[in-house]
């Protein structure tokens, strides 16, 4: 049976099997905006990294954990950020100011939304992690 939103539920494994203690976690289905949150996660410190392996349908990421996560998962709805609007998204997501990060999407692609308040651009906040 296929998931009602694909992000979540990889987020949502990522987040359990750290925090059982696994080293390992399987993601599946795999999809372009899975790989680039896991990018920013990876760019961040909070996997050691990560690798797609394809299995003749949609494919899977074998993910590397570091137990560097306490928590992650995705925003829903997708909320709309300007460049100067992270800070209030940071109250509400994440523990503390400066620690973790909210995964944003821009018109410059996927990243964190440091990276994004650097460039200048907003865009829309679709996970965070810390």
């Amino acid at each position: 049976m296929a998931e009602n939103d694909p992000l979540s539920g990889a987020l949502s494994g990522v987040d359990n099997a750290e925090s059982v203690g696994h080293l390992t976690h399987t993601v599946e289905p795999a999809s372009n905006i899975i790989g680039s949150v896991l990018e920013v996660f990876y760019d961040r410190g909070y996997i050691d990294g990560f690798e797609f392996v394809e299995d003749g349908k949609s494919g899977k990421f074998e993910v590397e954990l570091t137990g560097a996560i306490n928590r992650c998962g995705a925003v829903k709805p997708r909320y709309s950020a300007g460049a100067n609007d992270f800070e209030k998204w940071e109250k509400r997501f994440l523990p503390a100011r400066d620690y973790g990060a909210l995964v944003v999407t821009t018109s410059h692609g996927v990243m964190s939304h440091y990276e994004a308040r650097d460039q200048g651009i907003g865009g829309q906040v679709i996970a965070y992690v810390y």
